[in-house]
């Protein structure tokens, strides 16, 4: 039996992208002549893919961790060997089931929403290719591997996002993403150099051991490592000052920024999830992942407020939650991003997709709440309940301020969410029983929050290495600047919903603009690098191309 689980594990986790792949080397003439084939062929095929993570899970949660290398070819420098290699762990197992599920899902969407489209095979075609490299990349147990799954499923994806090429926005938002990962490439691939002429290789299993075993602190090369990762995944999420192309990429269809928000974008924190072991030992790569990502989450989290097209605030929530996922992992908390990185991208994808539904319910009848009574005291009653109930409910779970303040300081976040939901069922009803339910509801959603953490923290314990020091200075004062954070933006965002017209209405209109951040940055990179000229007359819907002939 052991030895039929050992071929077993490695060949579902790797049939999983190989499906894929094979249906997006078929010719784009072919596969446009036949949509409906494609789009069915592609729906099975994505179905097919996320029952082979599912069973892969199962046979996993009997074997064990496993690593089957089926090529190698040693790399000069003594920097180790390139090895398509399948690494099969509780990280690779939980990623591969959340986006074959989340791609399975989008592929069967797509069929619909794209059918009558001239180029809906090409899109088939792509949307396939795209959902195979990202699964390629979660399995890859080489660095260059997932290095060369990294770089093609930037250019796959950007083949979708150009899928209306004659959009002068879509063309531009592309371009502007394509600079990002390339710069972004570059910098991973060098990290990948320095850590195989230090280590002498490149296989994820022997970095866990390695860096494990070493004492004192990194070496320089490792240090530099450690922050050109930290470069690598930032731009791959999208994160501040280069954020700006994930709100624009809004112009490709629906189902490819559900998939690019839910599953792809993720990809910066996979990574450095990936390389916790070197990521854990260096103060100064989590200390800059740490800040970047809180930058991003306090910008993003306000421009969101201000926006009125759904799909643009739930890219700026994207945006949001990828800082606070970075966050997460710059307090060496990963196994509490993993958990986020889970549950961000079933929402997002849901999200995403039933964004119609969304307007349709925005424009219903709503229970109007009384926006103009805000009291500064109600306010504090309901903080200060909020934060004693995760600080109470995190003590039955061992955890406490002194133990682990990074921990704490993300509950907070927990907590201020929690004032929010008093907050509104104190504007909603000020029956004592309507506010007990409220605060029943608080207890256990910071119940289900330490529940979930603890089970991750268990299921990941053999999969990351964690930070060693846990209640040292950095990460005390780390936890009180994200508390302070936060209340700061609670406070802001009272200020926009309850202060005078007057008062705000300058600070609204920035913020609705991103404070031009994006502007600036756009005018350097066409500067730099132009994009290029939209193709006329290739327009992709019968519709766009009847009121073409028409004009």
């Amino acid at each position: 039996m052991q030895s039929i689980f050992t071929f077993l594990t490695p060949a579902l986790v790797l049939l999983a992208p190989l499906v894929l792949l094979l249906a997006g080397l078929i010719p784009t003439a072919w596969a446009n002549q036949r949509p409906k084939f494609m789009a069915h062929l592609n729906g099975n095929l994505a179905w097919l893919a996320c029952f082979c993570a599912l069973l892969a899970a199962v046979v996993y949660s009997v074997d064990g961790a496993r690593t089957w290398t089926l090529y190698t070819i040693d790399l000069p420098g003594n920097i180790g060997a390139f090895s398509i290699t399948a690494y099969v762990n509780t990280v690779t197992v939980i990623m591969l089931v959340l986006v074959s599920f989340v791609g399975a899902v989008v592929t069967r969407y797509s069929r619909n929403y794209l059918d009558g489209d001239l180029n809906q095979g090409r899109f088939h075609k792509w949307l396939s290719l795209t959902l195979g490299t990202i699964l390629a990349l979660i399995i890859s147990g080489n660095m260059l591997m997932f290095w060369l799954a990294w770089i093609t499923n930037s250019l796959c994806l950007h083949q979708l996002l150009m899928f209306y090429r004659e959009r002068r926005a879509a063309q531009l938002a592309a371009h502007k993403k394509f600079i990002a990962n390339r710069i972004s490439d570059l910098s991973h691939l060098t990290a990948i150099i320095l850590i195989g002429s230090t280590l002498h290789s490149l296989e994820y299993s022997n970095l866990l051991s390695s860096v494990g075993r070493m004492q004192g602190s990194l070496p320089l090369a490792l240090q530099c490592a450690a922050m050109l990762i930290v470069l690598s995944a930032v731009l791959k999420s999208a994160q501040f000052p280069l954020h700006g192309w994930l709100i624009q990429v809004v112009e490709a269809p629906t189902p490819v920024s559900a998939l690019l928000h839910a599953g792809i974008v993720n990809a910066g924190a996979f990574l450095i999830i990936r390389m916790s072991p070197i990521m854990s030992q260096s103060e100064l790569a989590l200390g800059t992942l740490a800040i970047i990502g809180l930058v991003t989450l306090a910008l993003a989290s306000l421009v969101m407020l201000t926006q009125t097209s759904i799909k643009v605030s739930l890219a700026w929530s994207t945006t949001a939650q990828m800082g606070f996922m970075l966050l997460e992992c710059g307090l060496g908390l990963y196994s509490l991003a993993m958990l986020h990185l889970v549950a961000h991208s079933l929402y997002k994808a849901h999200a995403f997709l039933a964004s119609g539904s969304g307007v349709d319910a925005f424009r219903a009848p709503t229970i109007v709440t009384r926006n103009g009574d805000f009291r500064f005291g109600r306010l504090l009653i309901a903080l200060v309940t909020g934060l004693s109930m995760t600080v109470s409910v995190g003590a039955v779970f061992g955890i406490t301020p002194e133990s682990q303040p990074s921990l704490i300081a993300t509950g907070s976040i927990v907590a201020i969410a929690i004032t929010q939901l008093l907050l509104q069922t104190a504007s909603v009803m000020d029956n004592g029983l309507f506010l007990l339910r409220g605060l029943g509801l608080g207890a256990l959603v910071c119940t289900i929050y330490f529940s979930l953490h603890s089970l991750f923290d268990i299921a990941l314990h053999d999969s990351v290495l964690p930070i060693q020091n846990t209640t040292g200075p950095f990460q005390k004062v780390l936890a009180l600047v994200v508390v302070g954070i936060f209340l700061a933006l609670l406070m802001l965002q009272k200020l926009l919903k309850y202060a005078p017209a007057s008062w705000i209405d300058g600070l609204y209109m920035h913020l609705y603009n991103g404070l031009y951040i994006d502007v600036y940055i756009t005018r350097l990179l066409q500067r730099v690098w132009p994009s290029p000229t939209p193709i006329q007359g290739n327009l992709s819907t019968p519709f766009a191309t009847e009121r073409s002939h028409k004009g």
